[in-house]
């Protein structure tokens, strides 16, 4: 006999679909620029399909170390992500319509190796900004890697990298995927 999600795990799996596609139109991560000539700090917020905040005046400061510049087009990822989070989502509304426990498991494998190949896919890019510097830039900096999430001191910069709503409501979503398998674990 196959195992079947109940209707409440239905119910979860919808929702979870409406929150994935939601994440479209939020920020999913971001970094902050602090320094004595800007108290109130710079901003680069990254969305699913565009690089927002402060990039331009980012990018003339980032000149000065011999760092490349941030644009959309640095990152091609930007161009399939809307692809990729509406088919999860659209994953994730076939399973809740078709209530079985090894579509859960696939949607679970996939939505994990997903979630490592974009953690590790930034954090690539944040190495690469940072230890291919420019030598010929006007100030000579060390290379350097800024964490995913924390604090970092850049010459008299202090930058602090953070996941924000968007990327926060992927880790529910996952979460609430995860307690409909517990939740239905003795089910038949």
């Amino acid at each position: 006999m196959k195992q079947r999600l109940t209707k409440q795990s239905m119910i979860i799996l919808l929702a979870c679909s409406l929150i994935i596609a939601f994440t479209m139109l939020v920020p999913w991560w971001g970094m902050k620029f602090y320094a004595p000539q800007y108290p109130e700090g710079l901003d680069i917020i990254v969305y699913p399909t565009t690089l927002a905040g402060d990039i331009d005046i980012v990018n003339g400061l980032n000149h000065y170390i011999g760092m490349k510049e941030f644009s959309n087009e640095s990152f091609p990822e930007l161009k399939v992500m809307p692809y990729l989070v509406l088919g999860l989502a659209v994953l994730t509304l076939l399973v809740a319509l078709l209530r079985r426990k090894i579509f859960l498991y696939v949607l679970l494998g996939i939505f994990a190796i997903g979630g490592a190949a974009g953690l590790w896919d930034m954090k690539r890019w944040l190495k690469d900004f940072g230890t291919n510097l420019d030598p010929k830039a006007p100030i000579e900096l060390a290379p350097f890697v800024p964490p995913i999430i924390g604090d970092n001191v850049i010459a008299n910069f202090i930058t602090t990298s953070y996941f924000t709503w968007g990327g926060y409501m992927l880790a529910i979503a996952f979460l609430l995927m995860v307690y409909c398998l517990w939740n239905d674990r003795v089910r038949k």
